[in-house]
């Protein structure tokens, strides 16, 4: 739309019957005044400004125009039948003027900067949009980069550790298989291979994750009870944690359409994290609620609980929590696969804590009505 800017109706109104043969869209305005209110409200392609008015003359509009950072680049024609010295033309220009035409103007000519000035402007926002893209990809590669870099250190460190274990242990059970203390020696290699478990672990998030970034993990879906899912994910964990008590509640006799193997990842990795924040003392509970539409599974500890500002971001990818980062292990991958393990099965995830007083961390799967009966 074309702003034109004249006190005198007349002007306006032969202006608007030149532009609007042109198939251009015009508004009015008689005084600078109003014009700068026009242009603070709507948006402008070009303005055609008069220069003799009473009130704000137009340099003083187009001044005011230019000085605004939403019109700064507002396309401005000075049109004038009076001041058409050279004194004035340059005012107009260095007041923000694109253009400073005498009266009477060539329609056609007029009509060909208005289309020029159009264009220019256009190709002016499109490369200020292709720029502020590009200085948004190039802050997303650095900030990747910066990840990846983060990741390298982090997995290197978290690797070193167990693998610093393992060295150790299995230094101590070939001297006390030397000593001829056998039960020693066995308790150092569970120790060890309780360590590899661990790295095999780690190893498998970091695979997981890059399938996942590469839209290539597998999904297996069939038809599964959920009975069957929850029992194997307390089997596997109370096997490497014989000293954790799990109490399960409520009723998980439904058949279910996913991937059991994936979401018993969910479970084992919601178990793990109950285990390492709550002490050993607590029970850890695992609870199933049913409604028509979903089933939603729990598990809830007393351990540390989480800060209302880390519950937002703690399925995000490398989120830990300024207090796991300096007392626990761990690389901030688990949640966020099982977020996205989740998301697969159109079900949905979270957590609700407290510090100091515990965490529920769950997710919901979808119940199929025609399966309900199975």
């Amino acid at each position: 739309m074309i702003l034109i800017v004249d006190d005198k109706i007349e002007n306006i109104t032969a202006l608007s019957k030149i532009l609007v043969s042109q198939h251009f869209d015009v508004d009015s305005a008689l005084s600078g005044e109003e014009a700068l209110k026009k242009v603070l409200k709507n948006e402008y392609q070009l303005v055609i400004l008069d220069v003799q008015m009473p009130g704000m003359d137009g340099f003083e509009v187009a001044e005011a125009i230019s000085g605004i950072r939403k019109t700064s680049e507002l396309p401005i024609i000075f049109l004038s039948a009076v001041n058409v010295s050279k004194a004035f033309i340059t005012k107009g220009y260095t007041s923000g003027g694109h253009d400073y035409l005498v009266k009477p103007v060539d329609p056609d000519i007029l009509v060909l900067k208005i289309r020029t000035f159009i264009k220019l402007q256009e190709q002016t926002k499109e490369l200020a949009r292709t720029q502020e893209e590009l200085r948004n990809e190039i802050e997303q590669r650095k900030r990747l980069e910066e990840k990846k870099d983060e990741l390298m250190g982090m997995v290197s460190h978290e690797v070193k550790t167990p693998l610093t274990s393992v060295k150790a242990y299995i230094q101590l059970a070939g001297v006390a298989v030397h000593n001829d203390r056998k039960e020693n020696a066995l308790q150092f290699i569970n120790k060890a291979d309780s360590q590899i478990e661990k790295l095999n672990q780690m190893m498998n998030a970091l695979l997981d994750m890059a399938k996942m970034e590469a839209g290539m993990l597998d999904f297996n879906v069939a038809d599964f009870n959920l009975n069957q899912l929850v029992d194997g994910a307390l089997d596997i964990f109370i096997q490497s944690n014989p000293e954790r008590k799990v109490v399960r509640e409520g009723d998980a006799d439904i058949v279910l359409r996913g991937d059991l193997l994936r979401l018993e990842q969910v479970i084992l990795n919601y178990l793990s994290n109950a285990a390492k924040y709550s002490p050993e003392t607590e029970t850890i509970y695992v609870t199933i609620r049913k409604t028509p539409r979903n089933v939603e599974i729990c598990v809830i500890d007393n351990g540390i609980g989480i800060d209302l500002e880390d519950q937002a971001n703690l399925f995000k990818k490398f989120y830990r929590t300024q207090q796991s980062i300096a007392e626990y292990r761990g690389m901030g991958m688990g949640l966020y696969l099982c977020a996205e393990i989740v998301k697969f099965h159109d079900g949905a995830y979270g957590v609700k804590s407290n510090p100091q007083k515990g965490s529920t961390f769950y997710f919901t799967l979808p119940i199929d009505p025609k399966k309900t009966d199975c």
